[in-house]
């Protein structure tokens, strides 16, 4: 395999083990961050561009969703190289100035690598369909039909329709949980595993400090290829397909979720563990989220971090629904790690999804920020961007138009970035069409002009990350007495002998709590953290926060 000898590893003269615990991590997609070569299309070369915006924010590393060569059928989540730059993007050299540049910044680099599946353009897919035996021939998941003629069980693509596509060169159908043509590899296969471990030391060895692991538990599936039961209808929810598709309609026990993911989980940290480097994995599971991240991430041999979908469902958190979610994660996550988002490339924008004015926005900033885990933010998300209206004829997302119009798709969430108000384009590319549109009234919300507005939301957020960092007991603490009194969702945070207590009122109207025994400091009053007038009882108006440290 071929490497940069110029960029071998890189680990700090002083490296923390631990930097990935309470880090905050902004995410770019990078089709639509930064155009820098006119073609209506982000590159890597934007994100160079960019990158002293991020790290003037103060998160601690970045994740670059997929670059690599692909025919971007899902733009890039269906790899043909896992080991090069797509051509829209540039090229390894322009991935090592991203390296360098976020490095000289103090920036971590994490990279989204696609394990569970490739393209039907990977060469590895090209041999593995041919009729006559190969070493590629066992890849990927392949089984005969039926006896009359139908796919081998009865388990659902998430983009709809069966799982199993026919190959008539082998006569035999192959597993894609996603788009036909996204085979998935066979990890079951132990040179299969052996390929994606040196993919992930290519990279590696490149300079990257982690990776995002897409749909984690998707790695392996049942070998005997038992059918899914049905899901009872009350169990049903969208938190990981619309509900207008049947994908809910199972129990997916068989076709992901397998205790082998283990043992290559172990393998995968092994390496990761040589270069300092950490992993963020993605739990894509409604039914059984939690308990899955947990088990991912329990011990010191399997992954680092995991996110499941709660934070990131339609349902706007409410006090209690905090409370039941972090009772649950003591309950079978207790000794695991997640990492917490609002928003992501694939859900709908969260200012959107929960109907979020400014201020509420501002205490969920503040909340993503106090609670135990690691935190993600998603490109413009700083800046209060709602979901983008996207018509029809302007869909790139072949979920959104299998779907339409009761689910439009991710395109919403994925239009360009705005950096300019005055660019008709954002700054973003100076392109007159770009890739998506962007959409007017994103235009209001560019950074040129968040920046020059104190009380902006992209201002609040630079505040609260700096707030967690000059904090350790919030970036590395435990999270004990979590209740709900009224509308307000209050925990303590503990680290050493440092306790803080955060209080938020997500409800409508004014509510008094009680703060825990003892003489407490008022901090946070940049992140709109109300007065202290009272060591035991504060009033809280909607949307109001309450931080109070006490030390000793």
């Amino acid at each position: 395999m071929n490497t940069n000898p110029a960029m071998q590893t890189l680990i700090d003269a002083n490296p923390d083990a631990d930097w990935w615990r309470g880090a905050v991590i902004y995410q770019i997609y990078p089709r639509s961050f930064q155009d820098s070569t006119g073609d209506g299309i982000g590159d890597l070369r934007g994100i160079v561009r960019r990158l002293p915006y991020i790290a003037d924010l103060g998160v601690d590393a970045i994740w670059i969703s997929p670059f690599f060569t692909s025919p971007m059928a899902d733009f890039g989540y269906d790899v043909a190289d896992f080991c090069d730059v797509d051509p829209v993007f540039g090229s390894l050299e322009d991935f090592d100035a991203v390296v360098k540049t976020a490095h000289d910044l103090g920036l971590k680099v994490m990279i989204d690598l696609v394990f569970s599946h490739t393209s039907d353009q990977h060469p590895w897919f090209k041999d593995s369909r041919k009729a006559e035996q190969n070493d590629k021939s066992n890849y990927y998941v392949w089984a005969d039909a039926k006896p009359d003629g139908s796919p081998p069980n009865n388990w659902l693509s998430i983009f709809g329709g069966s799982a199993w596509q026919w190959e008539s060169r082998r006569c035999q159908y192959y597993l894609h949980n996603f788009l036909a043509s996204q085979p998935d590899l066979n990890l079951h296969e132990p040179v299969v595993q052996t390929e994606l471990l040196d993919v992930a030391k290519f990279w590696l060895d490149r300079g990257v400090n982690g990776f995002r692991l897409d749909t984690i538990n998707f790695y392996f599936a049942d070998k005997a290829l038992r059918d899914n039961p049905a899901l009872p209808v009350e169990q049903r929810n969208a938190s990981i397909a619309p509900m207008v598709n049947p994908y809910n309609y199972q129990e997916h026990i068989y076709d992901k979720n397998q205790p082998e993911t283990l043992g290559f989980l172990r393998r995968l940290r092994s390496l990761m563990d040589g270069y300092n480097a950490a992993a963020l994995g993605e739990v894509g599971d409604s039914q059984r989220g939690l308990e899955i991240l947990g088990e991912y991430t329990a011990g010191d041999d399997l992954m680092q971090m995991c996110y499941a979908f709660e934070l990131l469902s339609g349902e706007q958190p409410t006090a209690k629904m905090l409370a039941d979610l972090f009772a649950k994660m003591d309950a079978v996550a207790s000794d695991g790690w997640a990492c917490w988002a609002f928003s992501n490339h694939d859900v709908k924008r969260h200012i959107s999804r929960w109907s979020l004015d400014n201020r509420a926005a501002r205490l969920f900033a503040t909340l993503l920020m106090c609670l135990r885990g690691s935190a993600c933010i998603y490109q413009g998300e700083e800046l209060g961007l709602p979901e983008a209206d996207v018509p029809f004829e302007a869909l790139q997302d072949p979920y959104g138009v299998e779907f339409w119009p009761e689910f439009k798709g991710r395109d919403g969430c994925r239009t360009p970035m705005v950096w300019e108000q005055s660019n008709s384009n954002g700054g973003f590319s100076s392109n007159e069409k770009t890739w998506l549109p962007v959409p007017s009234n994103h235009l209001q919300h560019a950074v040129s002009k968040a920046m020059s507005d104190p009380k902006s939301l992209l201002h609040h957020y630079r505040a609260a990350i700096a707030f967690r960092h000059a904090n350790p007991v919030l970036s590395k603490g435990q999270m004990v007495d979590v209740q709900v009194q009224g509308d307000v969702f209050c925990f303590v945070r503990t680290h050493g002998a440092t306790r803080m207590f955060c209080a938020f009122n997500l409800g409508k109207t004014n509510t008094e709590i009680q703060l825990p025994a003892g003489v407490w400091q008022q901090v946070g009053q940049e992140i709109d953290s109300v007065a202290l007038h009272n060591d035991a009882v504060v009033m809280l108006e909607p949307w109001q926060v309450c931080l109070a440290l006490k030390t000793g």
